[in-house]
């Protein structure tokens, strides 16, 4: 029971971290890149994702 807990939090954690990918302003080449890796690597990629992923638009005043 507990690894299929642990496999939807990181199923549930990969989908974010793509969505994420494809609403950022990142090059089309990057959000594919980022998203073949997150889907290749569902662990290691949505970690390496939270370090160096890119960043949504943010607004400064």
């Amino acid at each position: 029971m507990e690894y299929g807990l642990l496999g939807i939090i990181v199923l549930i954690a990969d989908i974010y971290a793509i969505y994420k990918v494809l609403t950022s302003g990142a090059s089309v080449l990057a959000k594919i890149l980022w998203t073949a890796l997150i889907l290749i690597l569902p662990v290691v990629g949505f970690i390496i994702w939270l370090i160096a992923g890119p960043r949504g638009s943010s607004a400064t005043v």
